[in-house]
């Protein structure tokens, strides 16, 4: 951006001027968050009227389904608008052919159901890949050498899409990050009439070392074993990769597109926003919370002061939604 000289020199202009009072530093703001650009990850279990808590995720529990569908009316009262679900699998569930993905009373689909009953006006998105399936923790299947195969996986995340759909999910989310998976997706939610299910895109998911603590909240941590996910994760290194995924994904018909991690990629969230102006959404991920509470937790930083600055900059970097746990401590702070 070039800046036109219109301004005269100090002092005929004093950029402090309109920073003097509480009035015009409102009038000028440019950018503002609310309720509305606020996303909650929840955790589901098995059992009921259970919780379990995540020990690297400060503050944050895993519910039974009876408990999301009480938590999902408290979050319709502070105007949340959505929930991303992630379902924690039991051990025996899953395989090396994830096919507990798409069972139709699976706990993905059942809390699904539950969700959409208790808060029926609560947008749900649901996370489409197979780590939390598969006995190996990789997002995808696994051929005899080790490696993820692409088409194969595409089959089943179209499964695991349309059984998500059909239990009444408002927005399936691909997060497994397989070349071609948004097309055959779209096509197959058209085919059986889900016309106005969305699809929101991790079309820039990067290999990052941020996701620690979701691994170990959804359980696949242990199966993965310090595997690696580089062969179809992004790279940190890149930036214009990022656009021609986006690209891709947008073309192949998503509705929307996810930057994930959300503060160390805020230059790739700008990129997205401005050059292929779409909705563009980010998640500010368990690494990011936890290293967050930690300094809480030790005095170092202001909690309520931190948080509201760290969902804000996600807005000034052009995200139009941030999936965060601090969804509802945010919500309950901006509603003061």
């Amino acid at each position: 951006m070039s800046i036109s000289p219109i301004r005269g020199p100090y002092p005929n202009t004093r950029m402090r001027r309109l920073r003097a009072r509480d009035f015009s530093r409102r009038l000028m703001r440019e950018h503002h968050l609310s309720a509305d650009d606020l996303i909650l990850p929840l955790f589901a279990i098995e059992g009921r009227g259970e919780t379990q808590k995540v020990a690297s995720m400060p503050g944050v529990e895993r519910l039974t389904v009876d408990l999301l569908a009480k938590k999902a009316k408290e979050l319709v009262k502070l105007g949340i608008p959505a929930v991303a679900l992630f379902p924690v699998v039991d051990p025996a569930q899953k395989s090396e052919d994830a096919r507990a993905a798409y069972d139709k009373d699976g706990l993905a689909q059942r809390a699904v159901r539950t969700l959409k009953d208790a808060a029926p006006d609560l947008g749900v998105i649901t996370d489409v890949a197979l780590d939390p399936f598969t006995s190996h923790g990789q997002d995808g299947l696994m051929d005899q050498s080790g490696y993820i195969v692409n088409d194969d996986t595409v089959e089943v995340l179209v499964q695991q899409a349309l059984s998500h759909a059909k239990a009444g999910a408002d927005v399936v989310a691909p997060s497994d990050m397989m070349d071609g998976r948004i097309g055959a997706i779209r096509n197959a939610l058209e085919q059986d009439g889900h016309v106005n299910t969305l699809i929101m895109s991790y079309a820039a998911k990067y290999a990052s070392a941020y996701y620690g603590p979701f691994r170990d909240a959804v359980g696949s941590a242990g199966n993965l074993k310090g595997g690696s996910k580089a062969s179809y994760q992004m790279d940190p290194a890149n930036g214009d990769e990022a656009l021609h995924e986006c690209a891709l994904d947008l073309a192949e018909g998503a509705d929307m597109i996810m930057v994930k991690p959300g503060m160390p990629y805020l230059d790739v969230v700008t990129r997205v926003k401005r050059e292929l102006m779409v909705p563009t959404f980010a998640y500010q991920v368990s690494g990011e919370y936890a290293m967050h509470c930690a300094a809480f937790e030790n005095g170092w930083l202001a909690r309520e002061a931190v948080i509201l600055e760290s969902l804000l900059s996600f807005k000034r970097a052009g995200a139009d939604g941030i999936l965060t746990y601090f969804a509802e401590e945010a919500a309950r702070l901006l509603d003061r």
